[in-house]
């Protein structure tokens, strides 16, 4: 698929799909008119980098384990392993707050419904 289609399936701008393209997060071939074409697989794997931006995970550090990931090119080294687990452990801390905070509305919830009722 060319990168417009790739674009509307996964709601990324044609702006970042290149932009993934470029720091070695997604490829794809070239026509011999030189337009990109995608896998269909890309559709998930644009997905997922999304995610982890959302999650504020760098693209530097997601272009180091995709090799990994996606296609088995190579090994992660231990270097990566301890970014990808402060990552996760980042993200846990992140989930702990929200928590935390979702706790205090519900208490605020709770509170000014029965305020409301008396």
């Amino acid at each position: 698929m060319r990168i417009g289609e790739l674009s509307r399936r996964t709601g990324a701008s044609v702006r970042a799909l290149r932009y993934y393209e470029q720091q070695g997060l997604l490829s794809a071939t070239r026509t011999p008119g030189g337009h990109r074409e995608y896998a269909a697989s890309d559709v998930d794997k644009v997905a997922l980098v999304q995610r982890l931006i959302s999650a504020g995970v760098p693209s530097a550090k997601m272009a180091e384990i995709f090799p990994c990931v996606f296609g088995g090119h190579s090994k992660p080294t231990t270097e990566v392993v301890a970014d990808l687990c402060e990552e996760r452990e980042r993200i846990n801390g992140m989930i702990d707050d929200l928590l935390a905070s979702r706790a205090i509305l519900d208490d605020m919830i709770t509170d000014a419904r029965a305020a409301a009722n008396a």
